[in-house]
């Protein structure tokens, strides 16, 4: 089921890693952002889609990771977009995009995974700004709707998930930190947070969001151990150990 947490914005949250997808009303018809995650999940976003009585006329990926790379039939043959650095890579992660989603999830449009466009100059019928970074992901990217209030933030400012490196690339504690000096910037502008993964975020949450995140991080960078509690979470602890031995890494 959709929840309007703004005005022409609503959440549908997926039980897969508590995913949310958004559909954000644009001056043309409504634009699916990180639709997903699973068959039966994304055939219930296309009914709570046709209830909106508004055509679909665009997608948005915030990012290169294959839960946020999903479509639907139903949802039309519309241009789906992304940065032009996460839509230039997104052909060489395709395979793999789609191995992972058929590992991970069922019913999924396998043939749908990962076909994204640059987002066109003027942002064509996608509204609001991008925030984009380089944290967690090649061509990362927040959408900041400032007129409602809202900020998308992809894979950034969860309850629950820390942040998550990525292993392929150096640098990323500082591509980090600058990322979250960004979405700082823009969150002055909003009351409310949508992160890719866990609930909504709204008033003060979106401070601390913010403040656990930058902890985190800077621990890491320190090279002291986070107080974090979303990592009493244990299917977390792989991933910390990755970003811990980064981290060390970039250090060193």
């Amino acid at each position: 089921m959709l929840s309007e947490v703004a005005d022409g914005v609503w959440v549908r949250q997926s039980a897969w890693v508590w995913s949310n997808a958004v559909v954000v009303r644009g001056d043309d018809g409504l634009v699916l952002v990180d639709p997903g995650i699973d068959g039966d999940d994304l055939a219930e976003l296309a009914d709570d889609v046709d209830a909106l009585g508004l055509p679909v006329v665009a997608g948005f990926s915030t990012h290169l990771h294959w839960d946020h790379l999903l479509w639907h039939p139903r949802f039309g043959d519309v241009p789906r977009y992304a940065t032009a650095d996460c839509a230039q890579a997104a052909g060489g992660v395709r395979e793999r995009a789609q191995e992972m989603a058929a590992a991970s999830a069922s019913g999924i449009p396998l043939e749908l995974v990962a076909l994204v466009t640059p987002l066109p100059a003027g942002r064509g019928p996608v509204p609001g700004t991008l925030v984009e970074h380089e944290a967690h992901a090649t061509g990362h990217a927040a959408v900041l709707l400032a007129d409602r209030g809202v900020l998308v933030a992809g894979d950034m400012l969860s309850d629950v998930l820390i942040p998550l490196l990525d292993p392929r690339r150096p640098g990323q504690v500082g591509a980090y930190l600058t990322a979250l000096d960004r979405l700082a910037e823009a969150a002055r502008q909003v009351d409310v947070v949508v992160p890719g993964h866990g609930a909504v975020a709204r008033g003060p949450e979106v401070a601390a969001r913010l403040e656990a995140d930058r902890a985190y991080v800077e621990a890491l960078r320190r090279g002291e151990e986070p107080v974090d509690v979303r990592l009493a979470q244990d299917w977390l602890a792989g991933p910390h150990r990755s970003n811990v031995e980064q981290a060390r890494g970039e250090a060193g």
